[in-house]
């Protein structure tokens, strides 16, 4: 009998093919900093600037972030230096990947980098 990987779980081969988002336009990666509450977090981004960001109500119910989670920003039109949407969470394997790709090097010192 063939053994199957349980739901949760991912084999080698099939990590390879998943997509991974990468920013486009002025999109940029961030590590959260701090909870601020109110769907609301203080995140390190990549481009060495600290942005209040917020979790846009079309994804409030689907994106749970816990500090330390790499995110992806967008900032805003206007005032985008302090602040921005948080637009995805990259999950563990997405994050190995982007390591391997050599994508995250502005963010080595962060916490679980």
């Amino acid at each position: 009998m063939e053994h199957k990987p349980h739901h949760g779980q991912q084999s080698e081969e099939q990590e390879d093919f998943t997509r991974v988002m990468l920013p486009r336009g002025n999109q940029t990666f961030g590590v959260v900093d701090q909870r601020l509450g109110a769907s609301r977090m203080r995140v390190r981004c990549l481009d060495d600037k600290t942005r209040n960001c917020r979790i846009p109500g079309r994804l409030k119910r689907k994106l749970w972030v816990r500090e330390g989670d790499l995110v992806l920003i967008e900032p805003w039109e206007f005032g985008g230096d302090e602040k921005g949407d948080v637009i995805f969470k990259y999950r563990l394997n997405q994050v190995n990947w982007l390591k391997r790709k050599g994508l995250l090097k502005g963010l080595e010192g962060a916490s679980g980098f």
